[in-house]
C-alpha cells in the first residue's frame, strides 16, 4: 500500500483506519499490535503512535488486563474527515450514500439561501472558476471532481457562517463518493447548467430560486447514482491495496 507524501506513520494510520471502518476487526475485538508490526512491516513505535491517532478518532480504546479494543461504532467520531473518506472509499454501503444524501438536502439549501444574501464579489469569482473548470475537465473525471467540490465548497464558504462552512467536511465526502462512482462510470448528466442556475440565482441575490436550484443539482446527482449502481456500469473506485507498507531504513 503506498500513500504518495504520507510517511509510514501516516501510511499506518491509513491502512488501519481503514481495515476497521470496512469491518475488518468488529465492535469489541481485541486488535494485536504485535501482528500489525508483522503485517504493515513497520516498527512498534509507528504502530503505537498510529493506534494513538485512531483512539483519538474514538476507533479504538486501551484497557488495563484488556488490551485494545475496537471501540462500537456509536463511539466513532463519524464527521472526522478521515472517517468519512475512509467509509467513502472502496464499496460504500447503500446506508452511507444514504445519510450524506440527506445530510447534503439539509445544509446545502440552507447554505444556497443564506449565500444568496450575503455572497461577495470573490465568492462569486470562486464559483465562477469552479464552474469554468467544471466545463474544461471534459471527460476527465479526476478534474471534474476537483471542480465541483471547489463549487460546492465556494457555494458554503459564501454564506458566511463559519459553522456552515465547516460541514465541508460531510459535502465534500459526498460530492467525491458520488462524483467517484457516478463519473467513473463515464454515464452522468449534464450538470454545468444546473450549477450555472445556482450560481446566477446567488449571484442575482434571490434566495428562493438558489434554494431551488440546488434541489434540482441534488435530484439529479441522486438520479445519476441510482442509475449507475442499478446498472450494469460500475465506478472504477478506490480499492484498497495490499497490506504492507514501505519498509522503514535501518
Amino acid at each position: 500500500m503506498t500513500h504518495p507524501g504520507r510517511g509510514l506513520h501516516g501510511q499506518a494510520v491509513e491502512e488501519l483506519g481503514r481495515r476497521i471502518i470496512r469491518g475488518d476487526y468488529p465492535p469489541g475485538s481485541v486488535v494485536d499490535p504485535i501482528k500489525f508490526e508483522t503485517e504493515l512491516g513497520v516498527s512498534k513505535t509507528v504502530v503505537r503512535e498510529a493506534m494513538r491517532v485512531l483512539a483519538s478518532k474514538g476507533l479504538l480504546e486501551s484497557k488495563q488486563k484488556r488490551g485494545t479494543t475496537i471501540r462500537p461504532r456509536a463511539d466513532w467520531n463519524l464527521l472526522d474527515s478521515d472517517l468519512l473518506r475512509w467509509q467513502g472509499s472502496s464499496a460504500p454501503t447503500d446506508a452511507f450514500l444514504e445519510d450524506l444524501a440527506e445530510v447534503r438536502a439539509i445544509v446545502e439549501p440552507a447554505g444556497a439561501r443564506l449565500a444568496a444574501t450575503r455572497r461577495t464579489a470573490s465568492d462569486l469569482d470562486a464559483m465562477r472558476h469552479a464552474l469554468e473548470a467544471m466545463a474544461a475537465a471534459g471527460t476527465d473525471a479526476d478534474a471534474m471532481v476537483e471542480a465541483d467540490l471547489a463549487f460546492h465548497r465556494a457555494l458554503l464558504d459564501a454564506a458566511h457562517n463559519e459553522l456552515l462552512s465547516r460541514m465541508e467536511v460531510v459535502i465534500e465526502a459526498g460530492l467525491r463518493v458520488r462524483d467517484r462512482i457516478v463519473h467513473g462510470a463515464r454515464h452522468f448528466s449534464d450538470s454545468i447548467p444546473v450549477h450555472q442556475e445556482l450560481l446566477d440565482a446567488v449571484e442575482a441575490g434571490d434566495p428562493d430560486a438558489a434554494v431551488a436550484a440546488v434541489e434540482s443539482l441534488l435530484a439529479q446527482a441522486s438520479e445519476d447514482l441510482a442509475a449507475v449502481r442499478a446498472g450494469d456500469d460500475e465506478g472504477d473506485g478506490d480499492e484498497v491495496a495490499t497490506d504492507t507498507l514501505p519498509k522503514e531504513a535501518p
